[in-house]
Parts: structure tokens; C-alpha cells; sequence
């Protein structure tokens, strides 16, 4: 959920909360404030009858009014004065009132005195200000929405701009991220601390960047050294005679450390945007040369190879279209059994390649990752998925891995 979008439910959820308690409150306090102004007009009329009666010393007489009903009753004493809320039945219906009972002494009796007053007019009163005050608890809602809407998006719109330059934002691009200065202060500040990490981070990545490839570079030397010492102690038959074994794992090492830096010396390459897809290539002949490389291969395992391969036409550079299905059908081989099964499925858009194997699945966090190497191979240096994951990056291609029926599946999407 958006942030806006929980601050609006929150913001409109407390809203209607304040104003529905506030509502019930308001009404029962002038229901209360109302009625209290009604009492306060019947004892009026009760210290009008008082007087007369004190001054004439006989009742007054009663006239009936629209607004007003008295009546009285012969009493055996005096009484307390209380109000009550009665419902009086007539032909119009029911009807509310407002009643008020007392009992006045004139002559030797006492008379119970019911004087009262319809509540029609103080609840219709009453409706007319509930109405008015639920109309603008309406308008103040709209109003406040709209205002989450317009004014509250427009004042994070320069939150999402930074964001959608975030999202463009490649560390191997040359260029360093630089978002812009707004007015509002805490987006300054961010945008601020955004723009200074990533430039520390950019020179670390070119530093490292620069460090690898050096170092690669600088591995050719001491290898070439090796090699041909090596091979000058080979043109020894005696030396070879008393040291083969460690002669012999001095070269497998020499060879590992060559594809090594063989590797790196790639990868930097390519994380250097060095190889540009510039023309247009037939996968479906590269997967053929490829098979016919590893023809001898093949046939010592004993694989049978499956082909699929409709002709395909895809913009990439042709050398990394080559490493790309010479590493994955390097691995279906070297990662396959005796007698095993290899399948290549080459669609417009997609190329799956599967294969048999006696190690169980990867694991698909770290299959992709450098120097990952599964089952318990030690000829391969981890750098083939590795590599075939980083042309994908920079050709916009995907790679995913599956482990189904027993088999290895990688599929590419182009």
C-alpha cells in the first residue's frame, strides 16, 4: 500500500470517527440545552399562575392555546414540581410534550397544576441544526479530500521524480546520479544524501572496476613465466621421469589459472560496455558450431542430443552469443552422466537448454552468483553461469533455472 494511500484511509478514518462522536455529542447537548430553555418557559407560566392566584386568591382561567395545554385537579397536599416528557393521543396523531406539575394553594384547597408545551418545534429545530451541521461535516470531508488528492500528491511529486531517476540509474553508467534541488526540506535533504552516496559508491565500483581489470592484465606475465619454465623443465626426461605426478598438477593449475584470468579479463569486458550488439545474428547456426566443437566430447560421454532449433534472429554481439551457448552447453555436458540426454529447444524468443545429471539441483540464490561451482567438480574456476548472467544483464535478456523430471533446465528469454 502507498503511503499516500495509507495516510488518506487513516486521515479519513479518523476524520469520520471525530465527527460521528462529535455529532452524537452536539446533539445531546443541545437535545439538553433545548429542553432546559422549554423548563425554563414552563416555570414561567407556573410563577405566572402563582402570582395570580397570591394576588386574587382564586384560579385563573384557563384558555387553550395551540402552543400551550393547562389543566388542574383538586390535590390532597402539596407536591413537588417535576417535568416529564408525555405523548398525548388525538385525532392529528401523537403528539410531545413538555409537562410541568405543581400544586398551589388558593383558599383552603390545593389544586395540582399539568401545564405543557408541545416538543414539535424544539425537535424540528433540533432536525434542522443535526441537518446543517451533517452538511458541513459533508463539505469539510470533500473539501479535505480533495486537498489529499491535489495538494498533498502534488506537494510528494518531487519524491516520485527522484524515485523514477533512481530506477534508471545504472552504477556501471559513466555517468553519477544527480537529482535535483526542490524546495521542500526534507526531500533537499534526501535527494542530497542520495546524490552523495551514490557518488562514493560509483568511485568505489570504478575503483574495483579498475583494480580487476588491472589485475587480470597483470596476471598475463607471471603466467607466460610459469608456462615456459614449466615447459622448459618438461624437455627434461629426467625431471619429468622423478616429478610427472607434480609436473602434471602444476600444468592442470597453470590451465585453471589461465581460464581464470581468461574470465575476469571477460567480465570486465563486458562490465565496461566493451562489446556493442550492433548486428543482426542466426542463434539457431551458432548453436549448431557449437555442438560440432563439443562433437568429441559428446560422443565419449555417450549423450544424445535432442535438437529443436527453429531459425532465430536476434540483435547481439556475436562473440557473446557465442560464450553465451558454449558456457551453458559446456556445462550440460560436463555436469551430465554417462549415456545421459542433453535437449535444446531454440524458439523466437526463447532458448531452453536441459540436461541429465547425477547432482541434485542448485541452488538458485547462488547459482548465478562468481565462483559458485556445484557437485564436486574442481575443473571449472565458477565463472560460467556468471558470465552468462552478465552479457544477459547488459543484452537485456533473462536467464532462470528450474529443476524438473530430474533435469536441469535453463531457459533464456530474448
Amino acid at each position: 500500500m502507498k503511503l499516500f494511500d495509507k495516510y488518506n484511509r487513516l486521515n479519513i478514518t479518523a476524520t469520520i470517527l471525530t465527527f460521528v462522536l462529535g455529532s452524537c455529542t452536539f446533539y445531546f447537548l443541545l437535545y439538553f440545552i433545548l429542553i432546559n430553555q422549554l423548563d425554563e418557559t414552563l416555570q414561567t407560566e407556573q410563577q405566572e399562575i402563582a402570582a395570580y392566584v397570591a394576588t386574587h386568591n382564586t384560579l385563573p382561567e384557563i384558555i387553550k392555546t395551540r402552543d400551550q395545554f393547562t389543566s388542574y385537579e383538586t390535590a390532597k397536599g402539596k407536591t413537588k414540581t417535576t417535568f416529564h416528557t408525555v405523548t398525548n393521543t388525538s385525532g392529528k396523531g401523537e403528539e410531545k410534550l413538555r409537562e410541568i406539575e405543581f400544586t398551589i394553594e388558593a383558599g383552603s384547597n390545593y389544586y395540582l397544576f399539568k401545564v405543557a408545551k408541545p416538543l414539535e418545534q424544539t425537535e424540528s429545530l433540533l432536525q434542522v441544526i443535526i441537518g446543517v451541521t451533517i452538511a458541513m461535516i459533508g463539505l469539510i470531508l470533500l473539501i479535505g479530500y480533495w486537498i489529499n488528492r491535489t495538494m498533498i500528491r502534488k506537494l510528494w511529486q518531487p519524491f516520485y521524480q527522484s524515485i523514477e531517476q533512481i530506477k534508471i540509474y545504472s552504477i556501471t553508467d559513466l555517468n553519477t546520479l544527480k537529482l535535483d534541488n526542490v524546495a521542500i526540506d526534507e526531500f533537499a535533504l534526501l535527494n542530497k544524501s542520495i546524490n552523495e552516496l551514490t557518488e562514493r559508491i560509483q568511485k568505489d565500483y570504478t575503483s574495483l572496476k579498475d583494480f580487476t581489470g588491472q589485475a587480470a592484465h597483470e596476471m598475463q606475465t607471471p603466467l607466460a613465466i610459469i608456462r615456459s619454465k614449466l615447459e622448459m623443465m618438461m624437455q627434461n626426461e629426467s625431471v619429468v621421469a622423478q616429478n610427472e605426478k607434480h609436473i602434471g598438477d602444476i600444468e592442470k593449475a597453470i590451465h585453471r589459472l589461465s581460464r581464470l584470468h581468461q574470465s575476469l579479463l571477460l567480465l570486465t569486458k563486458i562490465e565496461n560496455r566493451q562489446f556493442m550488439a550492433t548486428e543482426e545474428i542466426r542463434l539457431d547456426q551458432i548453436i549448431n558450431e557449437k555442438i560440432d566443437e563439443y562433437q568429441e566430447l559428446i560422443e565419449t560421454m555417450q549423450i544424445v542430443t535432442v535438437l529443436n532449433l527453429q531459425p532465430v534472429r536476434i540483435v547481439m554481439h556475436p562473440h557473446l552469443a557465442e560464450i553465451v551457448c558454449g558456457n551453458l552447453l559446456n556445462n550440460a555436458i560436463r555436469y551430465n552422466q554417462k549415456e545421459g540426454t542433453i535437449e535444446i529447444i531454440l524458439e523466437p524468443g526463447t532458448l531452453t537448454i536441459t540436461n541429465t545429471s547425477p547432482y541434485p539441483e542448485l541452488d538458485k540464490d547462488k547459482i548465478f552468483k562468481r565462483f559458485y561451482r556445484a557437485g564436486n567438480k574442481d575443473d571449472g574456476n565458477g565463472l560460467g553461469l556468471s558470465i552468462v548472467k552478465q552479457i544477459g544483464d547488459v543484452a537485456g535478456n533473462s536467464i532462470r533455472y528450474q529443476y524438473r523430471d530430474s533435469k536441469h533446465w535453463f531457459l533464456i528469454g530474448f
